[in-house]
């Protein structure tokens, strides 16, 4: 299990291309000058990322990078619109926490299972010249392109779904109550950082109910600065209900329980102040280690320098195990049967998300950012977002289509920004690669 365990992954996620529409005009029989006929474009496919219980790990993103989802096709005579492209859903496990890599901006938090969420829509299939048939211009060559999809970089962070988190030092018997009292099976051996993944066991108790237990390794001083392990796991934690503070009172491994108990606490308060205030069962393991008035003195000074109960248990013999779990699930049975009513009601009413894909808009003041630069005295260039808009959604080498984009831009002042830059008559202005004399 050790190598198959990854809980963060970059990927790159990219929807597909809208089609273009199509230039085409009606070719019948007996019909001398058959109006356009040119289709749209299918919409691009989406990239989806979709939760599931079926998945505990993200190791599938190891190998896999990348994501496209499929173009939409071109549209085709007789006004016929192209297939959409398809969707990719790509499945991640529940706890997963979506990110913008480049902004570190949370994006999506999937709590629950069968969340969906649309992370790089695909583009907008552009119009047939169908579309753009006027009375005064009643066989238009013109059509526009497909847009371009959405492309991310996006960082997926596993935290694990578990009601109750294990914490102590290594070596603590961690693994060894888990695999106890739940039916996990946990690799266990005698040396500090056995365990370097998380393990994750269910508890079945009574009358059907469950809870999830998850033994979070390499917790030392200094874990939240990155020593040991601690810190590439204590993210799992921030999702229990509760902790359970195992320290080992038999001083073998460990001095000093009670110095032990405060260190791991400081840790946890470092790390997330959230965490020191979750709910606590302290747990004195290797009781039988001990005889029965070294476990009383023991447990009695840990009690009177610390004004905390502890339960006395041994992991290995399974001696006060059931006791214990009494205890984990009355400290977590409200939040947990909350939890699942909130979750079956989820279930329920949950649906595929709806892809909303807008197409481009070019309103007045989407122009303000374009200008006109000087490249010699008689040679000037119109650039700007709106400029490279325009261009990427229609044919600036087709008549009809440069008519468009011209009229586009005058709409939106690009003759007054041509005067107040010098321009005059008989000079050239580039728009894209286009070159073109202007004429007042």
């Amino acid at each position: 299990m050790t190598g198959d365990f990854l809980d963060e992954a970059i990927i790159k996620v990219e929807g597909g291309k809208g089609g273009d529409g199509a230039i085409s005009f009606r070719r019948e029989k007996f019909v001398e000058r058959g109006g356009p006929d040119g289709g749209d474009g299918g919409n691009g496919g989406s990239v989806i990322v979709k939760s599931t219980i079926n998945k505990n790990t993200l190791i599938d993103f190891r190998y896999k990078k990348i994501y496209k989802a499929e173009n939409g096709e071109h549209g085709k005579n007789k006004k016929r619109t192209g297939k959409s492209g398809n969707n990719i859903i790509i499945e991640v496990p529940v706890g997963t926490c979506i990110y913008d890599s480049k902004s570190g901006e949370l994006i999506s938090d999937l709590k629950y299972p069968e969340q969906y969420i649309v992370v790089a829509a695909g583009g907008k299939g552009g119009k047939g010249n169908a579309r753009f048939a006027t009375s005064t211009l009643q066989a238009p060559r013109v059509s526009e392109k497909g847009v371009q999809g959405e492309s991310k970089t996006l960082k997926l962070v596993l935290k694990m779904v578990a009601d109750v988190g294990l914490v102590g030092y290594p070596n603590v018997g961690k693994s060894t109550l888990i695999s106890k009292i739940s039916a996990a099976k946990v690799e266990i051996a005698d040396y500090p950082f056995t365990t370097i993944i998380p393990n994750l066991g269910v508890v079945k108790y009574k009358d059907g109910n469950s809870f999830v237990v998850a033994d979070i390794p390499g917790l030392i001083e200094g874990a939240h600065d990155g020593k040991g392990l601690g810190d590439k796991f204590l993210k799992h934690i921030e999702r229990c209900y509760a902790i359970v503070h195992l320290i080992d009172i038999s001083g073998l491994e460990r001095k000093d329980p009670v110095d032990d108990y405060y260190i791991i606490r400081k840790e946890l308060e470092k790390f997330s102040p959230s965490l020191s205030q979750k709910k606590e069962i302290v747990v004195a393991n290797k009781i039988d280690l001990l005889s029965q008035e070294e476990i009383q003195k023991r447990v009695a000074d840990f009690k009177k320098r610390t004004n905390k109960e502890i339960i006395p248990i041994s992991a290995y013999t399974g001696e006060n195990l059931e006791y214990l779990v009494n205890k984990m699930w009355d400290l977590i049975k409200e939040e947990k049967i909350e939890y699942l009513n909130m979750l079956s009601k989820k279930l329920k009413k949950q649906e595929k998300p709806k892809i909303k894909i807008e197409p481009i808009k070019f309103e007045p003041d989407f122009y303000f950012n374009m200008s006109v630069i000087k490249w010699e005295d008689d040679t000037y260039e119109v650039i700007g977002d709106s400029v490279d808009k325009l261009l990427s959604r229609y044919d600036i080498y087709q008549k009809d289509s440069r008519i468009l984009i011209l009229k586009t831009l005058e709409k939106n002042g690009l003759n007054k920004l041509l005067l107040n830059a010098g321009v005059k008559e008989g000079d050239t202005v580039y728009i894209g690669d286009f070159a073109f004399e202007y004429i007042p």
